[in-house]
């Protein structure tokens, strides 16, 4: 049987032809996907522009949908639902990226960093913990170890705390001498008196012009015994670090008496006073005064220097008035209005408290509660 030559001459062409019409059809479909894929990415961005997250989660997941291999589409996503409080659905587009075996190095450290995160805000510390570590020797070290400091603080660990911050210092982001003596007192505070004194002394070599590791120090001597020890030790405080005159003036005033030293602590008292008045020095003044008028005094010569509601109505307290009948609700009335002006106020976040903290209760902020009341300030 002879073989026609003449089909194949027909079949050449025809071949090309179907091959050029199925080339076109993907062409179109790939463009109609490139179009619907923008198309709804620039819907989500407008829809986040105008605060409508709702809908630009919407729209982010139709682009996520058209075009899944988009990494910036799952990062967008992801952050959209943990700024929407949705940690589970945020967590799910993270895992999901850093599961995909072709993402790129530098995406895979940002989708470690947004998981952590993730974890980071829904609460789960451990987990944020475990992520953070992953990211050591990455350029999201700094933040990570960030992070990480905030987390042993809240869970008061301490020594992991140490080190951390000493890795933020060696990396020049701040210094944070202040912040590890702030942590050796914390375990100074349960620690044996013997471990506990250490621990104390080596928080004023690492901080001197701290106060908090001498006031600390001084308190430890007079539970022990040793009363005039921690008088030397606050007259250190108050001659390295002034500013801090106020914090230790009572119990300065206390290892006085007990040491029978009080006109030593009188004249130190009565020095800062006259260099920076201050309401809890001058308590501390009146409080080593013997005469009970010559104390009073004191509060007259307060308010002649500024205003201070604080010092009138303890001046008051020891006055005889006309109708003196009146005088309890008077007194009363007076202390219910000097309450809030003796308080003590952040400066970070405004957060008020009866008395000084070394970590602000709002904020987690550290030394930033100033060593003054609140009618000082």
């Amino acid at each position: 049987m002879d073989f026609d030559l003449s089909w194949v001459l027909w079949g050449l062409p025809i071949a090309f032809v179907l091959g050029w019409l199925a080339s076109r059809l993907d062409l179109r479909q790939l463009r109609i996907e490139n179009r619907q894929a923008p198309k709804a990415y620039f819907r989500g961005l407008n829809f986040l522009l105008n605060e409508q997250q709702d809908q630009a989660i919407d729209a982010f997941i139709e682009a996520v949908q058209n075009d899944p291999d988009t990494s910036e589409l799952h990062f967008a996503l992801g952050n959209l639902f943990r700024r929407r409080g949705e940690y589970e659905r945020a967590v799910r587009v993270h895992e999901h990226l850093l599961s995909r075996a072709d993402l790129s190095r530098a995406d895979r450290q940002r989708a470690q960093h947004a998981l952590a995160l993730d974890f980071l805000r829904a609460g789960l510390l451990d987990r944020a913990e475990e992520a953070l570590r992953k990211l050591e020797g990455t350029p999201y070290q700094e933040q990570a170890l960030l992070a990480l400091l905030a987390i042993y603080e809240r869970s008061r660990d301490w020594p992991q705390a140490s080190d951390t911050a000493r890795k933020l210092d060696e990396l020049g982001q701040g210094d944070f001498g202040g912040r590890l003596a702030h942590y050796l007192c914390e375990q100074a505070a349960v620690a044996a008196p013997a471990e506990a004194e250490q621990l104390l002394h080596d928080a004023v070599e690492l901080a001197p012009a701290a106060a908090r590791p001498r006031i600390d120090m001084a308190a430890l001597q007079h539970r022990a015994g040793d009363p005039s020890a921690g008088f030397d030790t606050l007259l250190q405080l108050v001659a390295t670090a002034p500013a801090a005159a106020p914090l230790a003036a009572r119990a300065l005033a206390d290892a006085a008496k007990a040491s029978g030293r009080e006109a030593q602590a009188a004249q130190l008292l009565q020095d800062s006073y006259a260099a920076a008045p201050s309401l809890d020095v001058l308590d501390a003044i009146v409080s080593l005064e013997p005469d009970a008028e010559g104390a009073r005094e004191w509060y007259v010569r307060h308010l002649e220097r500024e205003p201070s509601l604080v010092a009138a109505s303890k001046w008051i307290a020891g006055e005889k008035l006309e109708h003196e009948q009146f005088h309890p609700r008077v007194q009363r009335a007076l202390e219910h209005a000097v309450k809030p002006l003796t308080r003590y106020r952040c400066a970070a976040c405004g957060f008020e408290a009866k008395r000084h903290f070394w970590q602000c209760p709002g904020c987690q902020a550290w030394d930033s509660y100033p060593a003054r009341r609140v009618e000082e300030l």
